[in-house]
């Protein structure tokens, strides 16, 4: 059985930190391939976006070309309308309907995982992934899920593969990874200070921030 991750966000910009969760989540459940999901409007992100889809979605693709088992979709950006997860789960089940899918996302977003439209049918459809992040403990995605839904998260069982066989009854997995500790708003602001940024992000993508001239007069 294939095994994708969905990995989504605002990517604005992606940086190494994006890079090295995903790298991590993929290696330690065994993930086949990731899929980065820049969205188009951001439905919880009142502000949108400071770059455009395009740029964004491009700066994706600069930062998974050559790393194996990375791959960029525009299936959001190429909808151009607002960021439903539901709707891009079920495009993409349709375009591999064998596969077994896990949203991966860091605890800060999954405890915001009640504002999501139909969120309830997204977690019968759907597995998911919450890695821990710089600042938020991760044992809190324990408490946010009440309900029939109470007991559907776990621990990823240790050696385990995310193609085997894993707890039935199970929706979430937690699992924790060496982090970096990067922001894509301490990037934007340190290109309009004009600051540097290297180490922060990939090569290719702070080349493409330099010559479109991006988050410049902030």
């Amino acid at each position: 059985m294939e095994t994708v991750g969905l990995f989504g966000g605002t990517f604005d910009p992606i940086h190494l930190g994006h890079l090295r969760a995903a790298a991590e989540v993929r290696r330690m459940a065994g993930l086949d391939r990731v899929l980065f999901i820049p969205s188009y409007l951001p439905a919880h992100k009142a502000s949108g976006a400071v770059a455009s889809a395009e740029d964004r979605l491009r700066m994706v693709e600069l930062a998974c070309r050559r790393r194996s088992g990375f791959e960029a979709s525009g299936i959001e950006v190429e909808a151009r309308e607002k960021s439903y997860s539901i709707l891009t789960l079920r495009k993409i089940r349709a375009e591999v309907p064998r596969a077994r899918l896990f949203f991966i996302l860091g605890v800060d977003a999954f405890l915001d995982i009640g504002t999501w439209h139909l969120y309830r049918r997204v977690l019968a459809e759907c597995l998911f992934i919450v890695t821990g992040r710089p600042g938020f403990d991760l044992d809190r995605a324990r408490d946010v899920l009440g309900g029939s839904l109470r007991g559907a998260v776990a621990n990823f069982p240790p050696g385990r593969r995310a193609g085997g066989r894993l707890p039935s009854a199970k929706r979430v997995f937690l699992l924790p990874i060496p982090a970096l500790d990067i922001s894509s708003t301490a990037i934007r602001d340190r290109v309009g200070r004009g600051l540097p940024i290297e180490g922060l992000v990939s090569p290719s993508v702070a080349a493409y921030i330099s010559e479109h001239e991006l988050y410049r007069g902030r």
